[in-house]
């Protein structure tokens, strides 16, 4: 049964999600024990269960690390794409950088995803999560349409849920063809005219904005 917080935790716990990502990476959700996680992290399985009850809540603490990266990532590319003679395209390619911390995280949750699939509790936990990255994106996507002097004339959440499509069923083919395709390659062929299509000008833009 996880503890309450000492002064060590945020270290603790740091050293267990860095070597739980690798682990899971390497050896699978399923193939990776919790010993194997603690070793990686020098650390005790005390310690493990100081602060976790399982795998499962382990990954979600990954989840959740994860999706702050995610939106902290796009947060910063659209408070920075006005500056670029191509805005949409400029923040396209910058949020579709798959570096190493990025293969991990789609290698781990495509595995959890489908252990989700055929367990219903699991499912649910994590429908919940993505529905509260979801909210944080469709939050974005609104700042965006408004820095592009657009007004969508379509569900936001709907929209969220799209675009993440695209970008996880595009990352699938980049990781597995990476000569053939680019992970931003799909993105900024389509989502530009997606966005002209499922939006309307809502105001005259200035200069810079």
């Amino acid at each position: 049964m996880p503890k309450g917080p000492t002064k060590r935790r945020p270290q603790t716990t740091a050293r267990l999600l860095d070597a739980a990502l690798e682990t899971f990476a390497d050896r699978g959700f399923y193939g990776t024990s919790i010993e194997e996680i603690c070793d990686r992290a020098g650390l005790t399985r005390g310690a493990f269960y100081s602060n976790y009850r399982n795998k499962e809540e382990l990954f979600f603490a990954l989840f959740d690390l994860h999706a702050q990266r995610v939106v902290d990532r796009l947060s910063q590319a659209i408070e920075e794409m006005r500056d670029t003679p191509d805005p949409l395209r400029a923040l396209i390619a910058r949020t579709s950088a798959v570096d190493d911390t990025e293969r991990r995280w789609y290698l781990l949750s495509t595995e959890f995803t489908l252990h989700a699939i055929r367990n219903h509790e699991t499912a649910r936990t994590l429908a919940e999560h993505d529905r509260r990255l979801r909210a944080e994106i469709v939050r974005l996507l609104g700042t965006l349409f408004d820095r592009l002097g657009r007004k969508p004339t379509v569900d936001l959440d709907t929209l969220a849920r799209l675009t993440t499509a695209l970008h996880e069923g595009a990352l699938t083919q980049s990781l597995i063809e990476p000569d053939q395709l680019a992970p931003d390659e799909l993105a900024s062929a389509f989502l530009p005219p997606l966005i002209d299509a499922i939006s309307q000008t809502s105001r005259k833009r200035k200069p810079g904005a």
